[in-house]
């Protein structure tokens, strides 16, 4: 590649999309001829890693830099609080910025379109402008009360039902096209000497699948999407059983999505070349976690840490980086570093904000234009994963060094090799949705299923360990059981013990590990009941109630 100076970046986020369902990852169904034509121009990274298996907290990190127990975001509290943005300092430094969505999550009342100048969602049922205003405040006034809180989450969880409903059926056009239009217009007004930063979400891959004809009868031909079972929680709950014909009609309807989103980014893709702007934009493209279907008995993207939903796909377009392809270890919260690097921008010069909401400095060992990329031993301020990696010790608040885990020894080759962090937080909306499907089908859910699990894992290029608190820890050997099929005691194995090892270290520097079991209300009061009739009357205008 020319050494062009980079003025724009496009970072596009291929929501739900399973590297394994790409051309450039080795697929051979013609899913992705847009996404091949760009790979060759690309640098295809094998070793992605997502910080988190959903939407939400993958977000929140590529927006700050940091790990979700970090930034706090997630089903919990719903909510990007007291951060500084990798949007809000690009737009300080005089960049045009721009976000495009379709995703539910990615809105003004979660705080992930802070520090955009430009942003819309084109979620059917809180439409930007609304989120924009009054909404979005009364929102964040509900997260900073504990009461409140559950209420908000209550209404996250019936958004989530109507974006479902709405999704499907007759509700089912793709807001891909529109988003891709959208951004065109967005950089065909930008004005800023410095350049633009558009950043987009694809949501075509996500359940349900309703892909357009066209593309259904050429990936799934005579498969009606309304005859094959579209609802994870039925199947994960055991209420639903789905067969291997039923399988490869569900998957077919996932590829036909992938395809048409492939298309519609070429169509970007191909605006851009055409405009003389794609020697001079810096292009990341990446999944925010994958998807199962059917591996591991599971289907969706919850309750599992499994290398479907976290090894995700990711490309990138910069002069740095060789059209080549490398199998490093890699962390998709390396993005907010990339994307510095690329529009040369410092943080602390960009934008002074006070206490807790300094955003994260640019740091070239996180940077994968960087020369000293993951040589985290040059890092200034090591933060939770570096300090993992390195092998130190936490320091807590009372000043007491706190070691990785008081009943585990660390041997001699702690700091050695690279890890990548993973979490994730109790799934409150998706576990209430399993315990509904559960019930319907009269279904009880024992205390120790995997949907009450919170789960960490370590991973390595050639292992992983997942640590859980309500289920059994797994282990596995990826080099050699790259399936993960078969689960391993540390005790048996030199390299699983020294994933277990490293992500210790992370729960030390995280404030404890997540092994006790956390208390689960399966009966929990519908807080919607006790709405005061104003908050009752605006859901009922949104489409939330009936």
């Amino acid at each position: 590649m020319d050494e062009t100076q980079q003025s724009n970046v496009l970072f596009v986020v291929l929501d739900t999309v399973r590297k394994d369902r790409l051309e450039p990852y080795g697929y051979d169904r013609g899913t992705t001829p847009e996404l091949s034509r760009f790979a060759e121009e690309a640098t295809v990274f094998e070793s992605a890693v997502a910080p988190a298996p959903w939407t939400l907290p993958v977000h929140a990190s590529l927006f700050t830099g940091r790990y979700p127990s970090q930034h706090g975001a997630d089903q919990g509290s719903p909510y990007l609080d007291d951060e500084t943005t990798l949007a809000s300092v690009l737009s300080a430094a005089g960049y045009d910025t721009a976000c495009y969505s379709s995703n539910a999550w990615i809105t003004p009342y979660t705080g992930l379109t802070d520090g955009f100048e430009e942003q819309d969602s084109f979620f059917e049922v809180l439409p930007g402008d609304v989120l924009s205003g009054p909404l979005a405040s009364a929102w964040q006034a509900v997260n900073d009360n504990d009461y409140l809180r559950e209420l908000a989450s209550k209404l996250v969880h019936l958004g989530a039902m109507a974006h479902s409903k709405l999704a499907s059926g007759e509700g089912a056009d793709s807001k891909t096209p529109s988003v891709i239009d959208r951004t065109k217009s967005f950089i065909d007004d930008s004005d800023s000497d410095e350049g633009w930063f558009a950043f987009i979400n694809l949501m075509d891959a996500h359940l349900p699948y309703y892909p357009p004809e066209a593309y259904r009868e050429e990936f799934a031909p005579g498969v009606n999407p309304d005859d094959v079972c579209q609802n994870s929680k039925e199947y994960n709950s055991g209420a639903r059983d789905i067969d291997d014909e039923e399988w490869e009609a569900i998957r077919g309807l996932y590829d036909a999505e992938i395809a048409h989103m492939d298309a519609e980014l070429g169509r970007l893709f191909d605006w851009l070349r055409e405009t003389g702007q794609w020697e001079e934009t810096t292009v990341v493209v990446c999944a925010d976690h994958g998807e199962l279907h059917g591996e591991h008995d599971l289907y969706g993207h919850e309750f599992a840490l499994y290398d479907q939903l976290i090894n995700v796909p990711l490309l990138v377009k910069h002069p740095a980086l060789e059209a080549d392809r490398r199998e490093d270890l890699v962390e998709l919260l390396d993005c907010y570093h990339t994307v510095l690097d690329a529009l040369e921008t410092d943080p602390a010069t960009a934008v002074e904000t006070p206490g807790d909401g300094d955003a994260v400095a640019l740091d070239p060992t996180r940077s994968l234009l960087s020369s000293e990329y993951r040589d985290f031993e040059g890092a200034e301020t090591p933060d939770l994963g570096q300090r993992a990696v390195l092998g130190s010790s936490e320091v807590s608040d009372d000043g007491e060094e706190r070691s990785p885990s008081s009943d585990r020894t660390q041997s001699d080759d702690d700091g050695e090799g690279d890890y990548a962090f993973v979490e994730y937080a109790q799934p409150v909306i998706e576990l209430h949705h399993l315990e509904e499907k559960a019930s319907e089908a009269g279904i009880d859910l024992p205390d120790d299923h995997r949907a009450y699990s919170r789960l960490r894992a370590a991973r390595s290029t050639d292992a992983k360990y997942v640590r859980a608190d309500r289920i059994p820890d797994e282990g596995y050997r990826l080099d050699e059981d790259p399936a993960e099929s078969t689960a391993l005691d540390p005790a048996d194995d030199d390299v699983v013990a020294a994933a277990e090892r490293a992500l210790a270290r992370f729960e030390a520097a995280a404030g404890g590990a997540w092994d006790d079991p956390t208390e689960t209300d399966a009966d929990q009061a519908d807080a919607l009941a006790e709405a005061d009739e104003e908050t009752r009357d605006r859901l009922r205008e949104l489409g939330y109630l009936e």
